[in-house]
């Protein structure tokens, strides 16, 4: 008896196991193409996960912005300064998720 990664939610089964005990993804009545639907499914939400936090960052940063040069605060300002800081923020969040997207789409089989 081995343990093997459930195709629907990776956690590890049973290769005897008829379904998992986890979701119920059946696995003795699933063929290849089900398994690989079902990778491909998990791929493809777990990207629109990624680009939702995205357009969160980005909408973080472009607000930052607005808060800092249409906000009427000066430098110093508690408001100018939660301003740069959500800049800064949104900035690097955008950054990380895109640099996480493109390790999905590049190293993803």
């Amino acid at each position: 008896m081995a343990l093997i990664d459930c195709p629907s939610c990776s956690k590890k089964i049973s290769d005897k196991a008829d379904s998992c005990p986890h979701c119920g993804f059946g696995l003795a009545d699933a063929s290849s193409e089900d398994i690989l639907r079902k990778q491909q499914l998990k791929k493809f939400q777990k990207l629109q996960s990624i680009q939702n936090q995205s357009m969160f960052a980005m909408l973080l940063f472009v607000a930052g912005f607005g808060f800092m040069y249409w906000g009427g605060s000066a430098k110093g300002d508690l408001q100018y300064n939660l301003a740069v800081l959500s800049v800064v923020v949104g900035f690097i969040w955008y950054i990380v998720n895109r640099v996480r997207i493109l390790i999905i789409k590049r190293f993803s089989s």
